[in-house]
């Protein structure tokens, strides 16, 4: 019933505003955009200036220098900016705004509409920010799903939305929502989202899929944020993520792994997970079976943000049983990214917006390039390997004739000095303007 409400409230939403500039009415039929310099296949060089072709939400050319329009099509003149493909963040949390003790509070007293309007809230955040696809990694209520498919039917201003459904652990594990709640009040919270037991694993994702699901979310350790006082290694057998990843696999979706010990994270990749998400303390193992396996590392070292403001703001804003281990995860954030880069293994780009602030997704590049990415490469971790982690690489990733209209716009050369994508100036997601 709760995502029933969800769409309801966003339809709600979408109808008060019809006609309101935030609300994306459709492209001309031609809109043709001039590039002072046009990175259109992140990874590769800059082209210099160029003139991009768009009709029917699509790119439909691509030329050197800047070319002017036909009769009757729409001008963009991004001539004094540098364009580059939209940015796509792997681990999001839209519904969430909150941390620590405020979270708990937020998670059990706000109803679906509550949260539907949140979530709505940060998806405009998010694609201001430059962000145009998002991949939502826990949605408890259905209002993720939602905003997916409102979004999808071009309703609301959002990025599109890539849905986990409700995260899947073992009983105590990092998904278990009873862990921070006194026990007469477990009857009330939804729990068909953990399993313990292989046959239980395959039930639990059969009813994420039945949901509407578009990847499956899991967490084989314990977690930072959870209130649970067994620690950040392996909390589910090998035979539980062996079945979660078979089933997934057998309904065409991939499975996205929570993991912060070597052992959760070496187990996850040994069942055929498509990324390991944190992957915190990944050792030579993990190496090995990430290259083996060819899975993505999703580093999110943006939670340290998250945490060192809320902690600022408040010193007591996470529980006894939390605060050692923010402390740890503060302090060796970025060693994973460090590690794993050199050795080949493949990184995609996710913030945990949602720990972290929402629409200071591009903080992420910073701390990537702090711990030894070039520039270069934490650009096309945003783009084109995070559309090949999603699935996605045939619609957006880089600036193709056929491919998607998702594109943004930045005042300086985000090659030389990832900040400046910090300060997205234009927006464009599906051939319609979402920041002017």
């Amino acid at each position: 019933m709760r995502r029933v409400a969800a769409h309801g409230l966003l339809v709600l939403v979408a109808s008060a505003y019809a006609g309101h500039p935030a609300v994306a009415q459709g492209p001309p039929a031609v809109i043709v955009i001039h590039a002072g310099q046009l990175l259109d296949r992140p990874g590769r060089a800059a082209r210099g200036p160029a003139t991009i072709i768009v009709s029917e939400g699509r790119i439909r050319e691509i030329r050197d220098g800047l070319t002017p329009p036909p009769a009757g099509a729409r001008l963009i003149d991004l001539s004094d900016r540098y364009v580059l493909p939209g940015l796509i963040d792997t681990h999001v949390h839209l519904e969430s705004d909150a941390g620590g003790l405020a979270a708990l509070v937020e998670d059990v007293s706000d109803e679906a509409p509550a949260k539907t309007l949140r979530a709505l809230g940060n998806a405009k955040k998010t694609i201001e920010a430059g962000f145009t696809t998002v991949r939502n990694l826990g949605d408890g209520s259905g209002a993720a799903l939602a905003l997916r498919d409102a979004s999808a039917r071009g309703d609301v201003l959002a990025p599109r939305i890539v849905d986990a459904g409700r995260s899947i652990s073992t009983t105590s594990g990092h998904m278990d929502s009873t862990l921070s709640l006194a026990e007469d009040l477990h009857g009330g919270i939804v729990q068909d989202n953990l399993c313990d037991g292989a046959d239980a694993c395959r039930r639990a994702v059969r009813l994420q899929i039945r949901r509407g699901a578009d990847v499956i979310k899991i967490a084989t350790t314990g977690g930072v944020n959870s209130r649970i006082g067994t620690g950040l290694g392996a909390q589910m057998f090998d035979d539980e993520a062996k079945a979660i990843v078979d089933t997934a696999r057998l309904y065409g979706k991939k499975v996205a792994v929570h993991a912060h010990g070597a052992d959760g994270i070496n187990l996850a990749l040994a069942a055929g997970a498509a990324s390991i998400e944190h992957g915190t303390m990944l050792d030579d193992e993990s190496v090995r079976l990430f290259k083996r396996g060819g899975a993505y590392l999703v580093p999110t070292l943006s939670t340290v943000n998250g945490y060192l403001e809320r902690l600022a703001a408040d010193p007591n804003a996470y529980s006894a049983e939390v605060m050692p281990k923010i402390q740890w995860r503060i302090g060796i954030t970025g060693k994973n990214v460090e590690k794993a880069y050199p050795a080949g293994v493949k990184i995609a780009f996710g913030t945990d917006a949602g720990v972290s602030k929402h629409g200071r997704n591009a903080d992420e590049f910073e701390l990537l390039v702090k711990h030894g990415m070039p520039a270069a490469e934490a650009i096309k971790a945003a783009t084109v390997n995070a559309a090949d982690l999603l699935g996605l690489s045939a619609e957006i990733g880089t600036l193709e004739p056929g491919k998607r209209a998702d594109l943004i716009a930045v005042a300086g050369d985000p090659l030389r000095d990832v900040a400046v994508l910090k300060q997205v100036s234009f927006v464009m997601k599906d051939g319609q303007v979402a920041k002017p």
